[in-house]
């Protein structure tokens, strides 16, 4: 029983060795183009397969808002119809009002001869004008609802035509630079040759560099969210004037607090230019570069753009940038460090980065 056991288990690792076997020449890493035409191309078609993730995201995000939409629409029908059956109510009540048709029963309470028919026809009146008051509040409240959803499928329509708008242009897009690399294909006697380096590339990115990359952001955003107890820890990089603060890192102390929250860190470095930082890191052959910029936001967080994205030699498209921004958190909260410290700006300069900061009382 034992040895059937064990050789069930020879069986498994041995069909796993195959499959990952079958599994490494997929994700064998390809060679750096040292012909920058033959870059160019690959950087292109690189794009390409990009922006189709992000058409097919946008395809997604089209087809959610229709949804809606037509839940929306179908929601304002019912409206409709329920405010109608008020509607005739409640213009009976206000015309009542207008026209004086209400005005006898003024007449009536004065006419009363004695307390007791005067109290029964008070409660009776209260109980009318409680109806008419009742059917007014009604149509009121439908109507209110009514304009919500009306206000509501006119802001749905609008993202709708917007996304239908951002679906062409990356459609266009792609299909522009696809007509440039087969172009450019097409006039070369190594064309197939290039395919499968393409082809190499393309699959390399997708199943090997895009985790990496993601692997990079994602320890990031975990040593960014540590920021603010750090620079507490630290405190002599604060410079206090009154009620100013003065936040200066340098990339030396960046990088070193980075190394300390995670090893991938070892072989990726910070640093900051005048209005720009750069980030590099490279390891077991895959080169990642970035840059980008701070902007401070109306809420005095600080947040990182990334402004450009190379993986081995090829530039991404702002659309893969733009996706990892917002997947992956890159920001600065001084307000995190003390609730009541706000950023005024944001600055980088040769080797440093520099906050300014206020009390908001």
């Amino acid at each position: 029983m034992t040895g059937m056991k064990h050789r069930r288990t020879l069986v498994i690792v041995v069909c796993a060795i195959a499959t990952w076997l079958t599994i490494i020449p997929v994700f064998a890493q390809p060679q750096q183009p040292v012909d920058e035409e033959v870059r160019r191309i690959l950087e292109k078609s690189l794009s390409v397969v990009e922006i189709d993730k992000e058409i097919a995201r946008i395809v997604q995000q089209q087809t959610a808002i229709s949804t809606k939409l037509v839940q929306s629409q179908s929601e304002l029908d019912k409206q409709k119809a329920s405010i109608a059956e008020h509607q005739e109510k409640a213009g009976a009540v206000l015309r009542a009002y207008y026209t004086g048709e209400r005005d006898f029963m003024l007449t009536a309470v004065l006419s009363s001869d004695n307390l007791s028919s005067l109290l029964t026809m008070v409660d009776y009146f209260d109980f009318i004008f409680s109806n008419d008051q009742l059917t007014l509040n009604t149509y009121t409240k439908q109507y209110r609802e009514l304009k919500k959803e009306i206000d509501k499928l006119d802001a749905q329509s609008e993202q709708l035509a917007e996304v239908q708008k951002q679906l062409t242009e990356q459609r266009s897009r792609v299909a522009a630079l696809q007509e440039d690399v087969d172009s450019q294909l097409s006039g070369r006697s190594d064309a197939d040759k290039l395919l499968n380096m393409i082809n190499e590339f393309n699959d390399y990115w997708k199943n090997v560099g895009l985790l990496e990359v993601k692997r990079y952001f994602s320890a990031l955003s975990k040593a960014m969210n540590k920021m603010p107890a750090w620079v507490q820890d630290n405190k002599d990089m604060l410079e206090i004037d009154g009620f100013n603060y003065t936040l200066t890192v340098s990339d030396d102390q960046l990088n070193t607090f980075l190394r300390e929250q995670n090893e991938l860190f070892n072989n990726f470095a910070f640093a900051f230019h005048d209005d720009s930082v750069e980030v590099s890191g490279k390891r077991d052959g895959m080169e990642v570069k970035l840059s980008g910029h701070y902007t401070v936001e109306k809420t005095g967080a600080i947040l990182f753009h990334v402004d450009e994205l190379i993986f081995n030699g090829l530039a991404l498209p702002d659309t893969t940038r733009h996706s990892l921004e917002k997947e992956f958190d890159l920001g600065f909260y001084p307000q995190k460090m003390v609730s009541f410290l706000r950023t005024k700006s944001v600055q980088t300069e040769n080797g440093k980065l520099i906050v300014k900061l206020s009390i908001s009382l």
